[in-house]
């Protein structure tokens, strides 16, 4: 069965950090922590007793600022190359043994027609935001199947389910994140490990800035990044497997499901 996660209403001895006759501290890794949805989330984490948490991020100075506020371990590393994410896997079981909690918030944008879009660029986001993230899951996915517990959150996009006009790339691979939920969560039935699918809208993040262009959309307005960690961890607690923030945005996947053109011909005007 997989661990149940600490309310804030819980006794404090379900809550505690390690000692004698205390239970073991749950451990965390969380990707992409050194600005937006991932510093958030390492936040929201940390304000839970009974647990240890590693940090990681591309940002030194926003990582050992994260890791200040959050008595984490920071790990910087560069999720462009498979060696990268090795050696944050690596690293954080050298730190504290083991994985009980992965979150894979790490990600990276590009915005304007296909045509124009660098190779490379294509390349960085999707390997950012779905190859490191396959990468992550496998290597952390042995212990947890030998402890027969776990949790694997994957942040995804609204994009990813519903596609977005020229964020085509980052819409692939966001799609991509949703059919690994989907597929191993069939595959992991019945092992103890859990998989929670975060679906955000355009959230308030240095992400626009980065990717070098604006958000420009009046509907849905951004969301502020600890709202998303707020909805994150209240599905984890409830033992969800999906969760839209903001959740009116799970309505259009039931239009499309029951009406695909008119879906089709609302997402050809709004998306």
């Amino acid at each position: 069965m997989a661990p149940s996660l600490s309310r804030p209403d819980q006794a404090d001895t379900a809550r505690a950090p390690s000692g004698p006759g205390q239970p073991t501290p749950r451990t965390a890794l969380v990707t992409g922590a050194s600005s937006g949805i991932g510093a958030a989330v390492a936040k929201r984490i940390a304000a839970e007793r009974g647990w240890r948490l590693v940090v990681s991020g591309r940002d030194q100075r926003r990582l050992a600022e994260i890791a200040g506020l959050t008595s984490s371990i920071p790990l910087r590393a560069d999720l462009a190359t498979s060696a990268g994410v090795e050696h944050l896997v690596t690293g954080a079981l050298d730190a504290v043994g083991h994985i009980d909690l992965l979150v894979a918030a790490a990600g990276v944008g590009w915005a304007g027609p296909l045509p124009s879009m660098p190779a490379a660029a294509v390349d960085e986001v999707l390997t950012v935001n779905l190859t490191a993230v396959a990468h992550l899951v496998r290597l952390v996915l042995p212990g947890m199947l030998a402890a027969g517990r776990g949790q694997i959150v994957l942040v995804g996009s609204t994009a990813g389910t519903y596609g977005v006009r020229q964020e085509v790339v980052y819409s692939a691979a966001k799609a991509g994140i949703e059919a690994l939920a989907e597929s191993l969560r069939h595959e992991l039935r019945d092992t103890g490990v859990r998989v929670l699918h975060v679906v955000p809208a355009a959230v308030d993040t240095p992400f626009f800035e980065r990717r070098g262009t604006p958000y420009t959309r009046g509907v849905p307005r951004p969301l502020p990044p600890d709202r998303v960690a707020e909805a994150l961890w209240d599905a984890l607690v409830h033992g969800r497997e999906e969760v839209f923030a903001p959740r009116w945005l799970g309505l259009p996947r039931r239009l499309r499901g029951v009406a695909p053109g008119l879906f089709r011909r609302l997402a050809s005007r709004f998306g």
